[in-house]
């Protein structure tokens, strides 16, 4: 049985979106320290927003390489890339907009993402190695956008899953397999507000019921940042 995951517990928001903005600028300058590049998939929603507002401020916008930066998304809602929902735009303008990551080192999760992802160096069996991948936590359990009970949950080759039901709106989306999640070196769960705390307690004592109980990189860090109402503080 996998081992419980002890969390970091910050109070708020702001001190969220500042830990997971260092815990993530520290493994961009590792990865290009020492492999050249940092491959990242950034998530969807307002916690990820905090950390991306926060890296392209001082001191993380000047002191990062950016351009050795290559960004992926870990799921996308099947909108237009200027919709309010989607993921992508909500990064770029947070993040992408605001630092020199060269545009044809953004990929967003549309279309068929599998060529763009076979550019992330692979790991053994093959599956593309993310330096980076950011997480949240639904109030049901789902993670990126695998939910509870999905098929998707068990698919073991393909890098993309599409989901045509989600039962959050709207209904098609894209998202990485799990194969792929916990094939990156370090994943981040950013996790924030009371309504999360019974999906966090299942999940942090590793549920199989839940999806998000289900990441656990087999050669990397699992990381949880949450705040006080989000850990029941």
């Amino acid at each position: 049985m996998t081992a419980p995951v002890t969390p970091v517990v910050v109070p708020g928001p702001a001190e969220l979106a500042e830990a997971a903005a260092s815990w993530t600028a520290q493994r961009i300058t590792s990865a290009v320290g020492e492999r050249g590049a940092c491959y990242m998939a950034l998530a969807g929603g307002e916690t990820p927003r905090g950390c991306y507002e926060r890296l392209a401020q001082p001191p993380y916008r000047e002191a990062l390489h950016w351009p050795s930066v290559f960004v992926y998304w870990s799921d996308e809602r099947q909108v237009p890339l200027d919709d309010p929902g989607s993921n992508y735009a909500m990064a770029r303008a947070a993040l992408l907009d605001q630092v020199p990551i060269p545009p044809e080192q953004v990929f967003p999760l549309v279309g068929d993402p599998t060529p763009a992802l076979r550019r992330v160096p692979s790991d053994a069996a093959g599956r593309p190695r993310f330096d980076v991948i950011h997480l949240g936590l639904g109030e049901d359990g789902h993670t990126a956008s695998l939910f509870p009970g999905h098929p998707a949950l068990r698919e073991v080759r393909a890098l993309i899953a599409a989901i045509h039901d989600a039962p959050k709106p709207p209904p098609e989306r894209l998202t990485l397999t799990l194969p792929v999640i916990n094939a990156a070196r370090a994943v981040l769960f950013m996790v924030q507000g009371a309504s999360k705390r019974e999906a966090l307690v299942r999940v942090l004592r590793r549920d199989p019921a839940l999806p998000a109980s289900r990441v656990q990189p087999l050669d990397g860090e699992l990381h949880f940042i949450v705040d006080h109402a989000a850990a029941g503080q």
